[in-house]
């Protein structure tokens, strides 16, 4: 987009921040405030927080005369920025009654008006600067767009009642080809380069040698998954990772973390589901899904061998579901006939044997936005491809989420891998 193509800007901005809302719509304010775990966040947080990176990094530094909405916003709206100042504790968000829900809306409403007055006023060469930042921030939000949805689902599926956000009947999953693809293996090149935006760890692009592997046509689904259990899965430790057993044994796992295996079904932003045997199987940790793999007689793929798989087969052309087709759960979408893996964007974010790491040569962004990534590169697993919560416009086949190896309430799954025949 040129630097003075202001009107793209200020619908992009608009358009992001409307989803936010239009994820929203369904709520009651009960819904706004609850924090079902320590990892969760209340809705209300989200909305505030994606506000407070605009007002922390684009107004403030950039506005003329910008007065914060309310100065304690900024420690009690900050995530983990330690540069900005010291964060409110995560773990107890969902004490607080007050901003209201409205007064968080208000202030939305004020940081967006702020927003678009900049980019009106900013000359050519301050939009210049302005921009990568507000992409940051508009790519942050899509961010915790999908946290909304996985936070209420976590929230929802702790309640008796079983309530729904939006009430849905998606189609039957389609069956896929099975079997596996051979990926030619030799020096590949992984990692975001040339324009467009990426986040600072999908950077440097870099080579990797890659032994040839084979590389499953299909997400692990809810049959395949349910064999795994009833084989006793869960009650055999020769099959997990040391961790990993303990928080079997610890936290009680006997299934994916919203299975009802007693009446066949999960829970879901669509209420309580039938488990449909050929969607691919959610919720899992990695734990879960390295162990699936052991049992199975396979393994995870590194992400350097998803990427260049992704790359060598038509990554756009095999999308699965995301969120602009609004099921909420990831449900196999059919999709044209391939020759290469289905469904690598989109459905559910998939698992790798990657530790979360800095690509060779990674270096942070400058000032405290530097905080985003590079920092949490410990104790964390990489996942790829993007889920059902996902949107299309931030599902990118560089892009490297990740989680530590025993979360699960996020919309994550598997696709095995194996040594070339």
């Amino acid at each position: 987009m040129p630097v003075d193509d202001r009107e793209v800007l200020h619908q992009r901005y608009a358009r992001v921040r409307e989803t936010t809302r239009e994820l929203c719509a369904p709520l009651e304010v009960e819904d706004y405030v609850v924090q079902s775990m320590e990892d969760a966040s209340p809705v209300r947080w989200h909305l505030a927080h994606t506000t407070w990176f605009y007002e922390t990094f684009v107004l403030e530094p950039h506005l003329p005369g910008f007065r914060p909405y309310n100065p304690q916003f900024r420690d009690l709206f900050n995530s983990y920025y330690e540069a900005i100042g010291p964060p409110f504790p995560r773990a107890r968000r969902g004490v607080l009654s007050r901003p209201t829900v409205e007064e968080v809306f208000s202030y939305r409403s004020g940081v967006d008006s702020a927003v678009h007055e900049l980019v009106e006023i900013a000359d050519d060469a301050s939009l210049a600067t302005l921009r990568p930042l507000l992409e940051l921030g508009l790519r942050h939000e899509q961010q915790h767009q999908e946290l909304i949805l996985t936070d209420l689902a976590h929230a929802f599926a702790q309640n008796p009642l079983r309530p729904a956000l939006r009430l849905a009947s998606p189609a039957a999953a389609s069956r896929g080809p099975g079997g596996f693809v051979d990926v030619p293996g030799g020096l590949v090149r992984i990692g975001h380069e040339g324009p467009g935006f990426a986040f600072d760890v999908e950077r440097p692009a870099h080579l990797v040698y890659l032994e040839p592997y084979r590389l499953a046509r299909d997400l692990v689904n809810n049959a395949q998954y349910m064999e795994f259990v009833r084989d006793g899965g869960y009650r055999r430790p020769a099959l997990w990772l040391a961790d990993g057993w303990r928080n079997v044994c610890e936290e009680g796992w006997r299934a994916p973390l919203y299975w009802v295996p007693e009446e066949s079904a999960e829970t879901t932003l669509g209420g309580l589901r039938p488990l449909d045997p050929e969607a691919p199987v959610c919720h899992v940790s990695h734990f879960e899904a390295d162990a699936f793999a052991r049992w199975a007689g396979k393994r995870l793929p590194t992400e350097a061998e998803w990427e260049h798989a992704a790359r060598l087969f038509d990554w756009h052309g095999a999308r699965g579901t995301l969120l602009d087709d609004g099921d909420l759960h990831p449900v196999g979408r059919a999709t044209p006939p391939t020759d290469g893996p289905r469904h690598m964007q989109g459905e559910v974010w998939e698992w790798t044997a990657s530790a979360f790491l800095p690509y060779p040569g990674f270096r942070p962004l400058p000032g405290a936005v530097g905080e985003y990534n590079g920092k949490f590169a410990s104790g964390q697993m990489v996942l790829r491809g993007g889920s059902c919560a996902t949107p299309a416009e931030a599902a990118r086949l560089t892009d490297r989420n990740y989680f530590a190896p025993h979360k699960r309430w996020q919309f994550s799954g598997l696709r095995l891998a194996e040594a070339a025949r």
